[in-house]
């Protein structure tokens, strides 16, 4: 659980199946193996799914590059995440423009895209890969691996200059 010294970092996307678990356990690795203590998780702007695993696709694919998405359950986007995270990254603009309807103005500026911190994809979202086929899975963990290691340099970043300010 969340200290007061760790950073919360929240991902979002709409049912909470597919892209938001994927980037929390991409997530998850890329700062574990940067040694981050983190609080990370994940949840959704709709209730479509609560209680429910990730989306077997999504764990598949997960698997295949290493990662466990088998213990995560989807959850609903609710009023204390915006302030029990110090950052929300929405998976895509209708989720954005969601979160940032319903978010408090002291807390508006923890809301951004994932990919606001992706160094080689072009999308400026992280495309949902439900109703495609199966590429479009493979497609969100290149993303979202781009755009977590991004997310871990600029956490590194700001976790040294806060340590230069001490």
């Amino acid at each position: 659980m969340k200290t007061s010294a760790t950073k919360a970092v929240l991902f979002v996307c709409m049912g909470n199946i597919c892209r938001s678990p994927s980037a929390e356990g991409v997530f998850r690795a890329h700062a574990g193996a940067a040694g981050l203590d983190l609080h990370i998780d994940s949840a959704g702007t709709h209730a479509y799914h609560i209680g429910e695993a990730p989306d077997p696709r999504s764990q598949q694919f997960s698997a295949r590059r290493g990662i466990d998405l088998s213990q995560q359950r989807a959850r609903k986007l609710i009023a204390d995440d915006f302030e029990s995270f110090d950052l929300l990254l929405a998976m895509d603009k209708d989720n954005l423009a969601r979160m940032k309807a319903a978010c408090p103005p002291q807390h508006q500026h923890k809301l951004k895209l994932m990919m606001d911190y992706a160094n080689h994809s072009d999308s400026d979202i992280v495309p949902d890969p439900y109703y495609g086929g199966t590429d479009g899975f493979d497609l969100v963990l290149d993303y979202i691996e781009d755009a977590s290691a991004g997310l871990v340099r600029a956490v590194q970043q700001e976790t040294s200059v806060k340590k230069g300010e001490a």
